[in-house]
This record gives C-alpha cells, structure tokens and sequence, in this order.
C-alpha cells in the first residue's frame, strides 16, 4: 500500500499570499495536484493542511485531511503528521508538494512501479538533471521520517542513505515544477 501525503501547510512566505487556492487553468494550484495524485496508483491520499479553505478542498474530493496546527515546525510537522495519520498496511509513504500544478499521474505511477520493482527505501524523480517530487520512503525508515525537524523534508535522509535511493528520470521537467513566486505564477498560468 502506498500512501500519498499532500503537505499543504506552508506559509507561502515568497509569494506573500496562500499561492495553493490561486486559480490556475480554471481550478486551484492544489486542487491540480489532488487531481493528479486521485488519479494515479497511490492507494490513499492524506491532505495535510493550515487553512481552512484547503480544507475544503480536500473535502470536497473526497481525502482524508489533517489539520496542522504546528506549520512554523516546518515540512518535518508535515511529515510527521501525515505519516501518523497513514493506515498501518502502508509500506511506502509518498510525499508531494501542493503547489506542483504540472505534475501528472504517469509520474507519479512510474514512481510507484519502480519503488515495488526495485523492493528499494527510497525513490527520487529526476527531472532534466535536476531532483524533484514526490519522493517515496519505505516504511523501513518510517522513524528516521518521525525524527526530521525544521523545514528541510527528507533531504538529510536521502543524502545519507544515498546507497539506498533508486533515481528515475523523465525527459518532462515541467512536471518539477512548483509555484513559488507571484512572478511564476504569472509565467506559468
């Protein structure tokens, strides 16, 4: 069972403003990555949140969502959040950005067949180059995921167990792509 956890609590502190409920194409920021994520292999799908109105979003489609009333902890609350809150059959926890309108369901999947193909702890998209989301960690190293703290996810983990992570690489960099600055989001919509 694969677990897909949404974190959705960030303060947007770039773009000044809740960037998630932002209209792009005709629907949210984050309601494109729910989307995605509903529509690939993942088995269930937890939106982490702060604001009310991601809330409603989430409900809205149908997903478990998890209030994070500690989002100045950083990503690691997210973390800890979501993976407390995964059924206890999960065997890899999928993290993903809320403000990535462009990725898209064969991602996600070819993330999910590699990381059951290759029985490995970690799998980690590489887009033209460049290291990106989601990122799947087995269950194995669901403590190490408890014990991250501050705002950095699970780069420390990654690094350190480098031996450990199965890259795969897709030629499509605009699914890397999250939404970061009010200048992107007026680039990219």
């Amino acid at each position: 069972m694969i677990t897909g956890i949404i974190m959705a609590s960030g303060f947007a502190k770039r773009m000044k403003k809740d960037k998630l409920t932002l209209d792009f194409k005709g629907i949210s920021i984050i309601e494109r990555v729910i989307r995605a994520v509903k529509e690939s292999n993942v088995d269930e799908i937890i939106l982490v949140y702060r604001e009310e109105e991601i809330k409603k979003i989430g409900i809205k489609n149908g997903i478990k969502t998890v209030f994070n009333n500690k989002s100045e902890l950083g990503q690691s609350e997210s973390i800890r959040l979501g993976i407390n809150a995964s059924p206890s059959q999960t065997k890899g926890f999928m993290f993903f950005v809320g403000d990535q309108p462009f990725l898209e369901s064969v991602i996600i999947d070819k993330l999910i067949d590699t990381f059951k193909e290759k029985n490995t702890n970690i799998v980690v998209p590489i887009y033209k180059n460049k290291k990106g989301n989601p990122v799947i960690f087995s269950y194995k190293l669901k403590d190490e995921l408890l014990k991250l703290k501050g705002d950095i996810g699970g780069k420390n983990i990654i690094r350190k167990r480098y031996n450990d992570v199965e890259f795969v690489h897709f030629d499509n960099d605009r699914s890397r792509i999250d939404i970061d600055t009010w200048d992107e989001y007026i680039k990219w919509r």
